[in-house]
């Protein structure tokens, strides 16, 4: 079965470029110039993974990101025409799980959907072919590889793909420093030299407040500043 992709951008061009070039290798796109349109069909769709426009009237991106994590874990690309860091960070933070500025080239945008997809499927049950049955435990922790789940003292934590990956990076390496550029290569692969160090900050930060766990008193992910991070062993 194909993947099937969002697409919301208010402008034309764009979503209709996008489309082009994800429905040539063989995605399922449904595509939208309306974020009001786009929400009736993400709370009625299950997708594979959404591609937003942060710029879009009505409804921004941003809140669309918000609203469909409410009920979905599955990958968020956010598309901004600003250069900002402002606006990567803001995405990031309410859930998203990667960024392009505009202009870009279809190619890596169709890289990078196909990047964060082979993570959603690795972890994701519903797609899995993974037969791996590890559980990881650390202090109320429990993270159950083959079933994509998480658990904080017996609650469920929804984490994004990018959240998940970043977490079992640190609990499968626990008592070890795992710097920035580490969790980049290991996340993104060939990607990581594109990013900056504020990614992997603001996914932490997200993690963190899931996990009601703080800076200055760490229970679970310690901040080693200027050379990484680590669950204590």
């Amino acid at each position: 079965m194909c993947d099937k992709i969002l697409i919301v951008d208010d402008e034309a061009e764009i979503a209709d470029l996008i489309e082009v070039y994800l429905k040539n290798e063989n995605f399922t796109v449904l595509k939208f110039y309306s974020s009001k349109e786009a929400l009736e069909c993400i709370e009625t769709t299950e997708f594979d993974l959404a591609i937003l426009d942060i710029m879009l009237p009505e409804i921004d991106g941003f809140t669309l990101c918000q609203k469909i994590r409410v009920k979905h874990t599955y990958p968020i690309i956010m598309l901004t025409a600003k250069d900002e860091e402002t606006d990567k960070i803001t995405g990031l933070t309410l859930g998203a799980d990667d960024y392009i500025t505009k202009p870009f080239r279809p190619l890596e945008l169709v890289a990078r959907v196909k990047s964060q997809l082979r993570r959603y499927k690795k972890y994701n049950p519903a797609h899995s072919e993974n037969e791996e049955k590890d559980t990881l435990t650390h202090s109320g922790l429990v993270m159950k590889l083959n079933t994509y789940e998480c658990l904080l003292n017996e609650k469920p934590l929804m984490l994004t793909p990018t959240e998940f990956s970043i977490l079992r990076i640190l609990l499968e390496n626990k008592g070890r420093v795992i710097s920035a550029e580490e969790l980049f290569y290991k996340i993104w692969e060939d990607e990581y030299y594109c990013k900056s160090n504020n990614t992997i900050t603001v996914h932490i930060r997200h993690l963190r407040e899931k996990m009601n766990d703080t800076l200055s008193k760490p229970k679970y992910i310690k901040t080693i500043w200027g050379v990484g991070y680590k669950i204590e062993g």
